[in-house]
């Protein structure tokens, strides 16, 4: 193999470094059906993993209203089969598509920051997309899968898996009632970066895996975040129910 290319979600720079560093070459692209289906990507000789790269030639993109990555080019579609009241809520008469994705053009390369659907937006009017959040927390190898939680409440808060011999010997370390604060701790050290406003102050953990099987995860193993949030209700309402930490 000479080189792999990652699409349907973000991979971490760390990830792609280390496979550069071992001499393979990984690149990150960015595509959908609607595009037949390629729309950007890195290549070996021009690779920055923080992004999905250059759009490919005759392929046009700006950002719209509300960061929306609008798309128009000779491999976007003229529109869905005999949809067409689907057609026209993603593609304008001008050709341009609304790919529902938000992002940012940085130097010429394409950076996806979330899914506008995915924005959470909390009760101080806070808006925030979750996608990078879960990915800069999973950089910690103790969570295994993260979905943050806050549309319309006052702050965030995690829901994670953990690694079950790795919480156990934090556990042995600290003691069970200093558990969560230590685990809250270290999500918010891998969120340094973000606004402050990002700071999640209240975690519940398991060790049990999300899976397409329990219903929690999408065939292509994204979060069904409704799904999880109708799981985890009773978990999630006590989170909210006692005074945050940090607070």
């Amino acid at each position: 193999m000479r080189v792999g290319v990652s699409g349907g979600a973000p991979i971490a720079p760390a990830v792609i470094g280390l496979f550069l560093a071992l001499g393979l070459d990984i690149v990150q692209g960015y595509g959908m059906t609607e595009t037949s289906p390629v729309v950007s990507t890195n290549t070996p000789d021009d690779n920055d993993p923080s992004t999905v790269g250059r759009p490919l030639p005759g392929v046009e993109v700006r950002i719209g209203e509300n960061s929306e990555l609008m798309v128009r080019g000779a491999s976007v579609m003229q529109g869905y089969w005999n949809r067409p009241e689907e057609t026209q809520k993603v593609l304008g008469p001008d050709g341009w598509l609304h790919t529902g994705d938000q992002a940012q053009i940085r130097d010429g390369r394409i950076v996806i920051t979330g899914r506008i659907k995915d924005i959470i937006v909390t009760s101080t009017g806070e808006k925030v997309p979750p996608a990078d959040m879960e990915l800069a927390i999973l950089a910690d190898p103790l969570f295994e899968q993260v979905m943050i939680v806050g549309e319309q409440r006052p702050f965030l808060s995690v829901l994670a898996v953990v690694q079950a011999r790795g919480l156990k010997e934090l556990e042995a370390q600290v003691g069970p009632d200093q558990l969560a604060d230590v685990l809250l701790q270290r999500v918010n050290r891998t969120l340094s970066a973000f606004p402050s406003y990002g700071s999640p102050k209240a975690i519940w953990w398991t060790t049990e895996p999300w899976t397409i099987e329990n219903t929690l995860l999408t065939p292509t193993l994204k979060l069904k975040r409704l799904n999880l949030e109708q799981r985890f209700e009773k978990e999630i309402a006590a989170m909210y129910s006692r005074r945050p930490r940090g607070s």
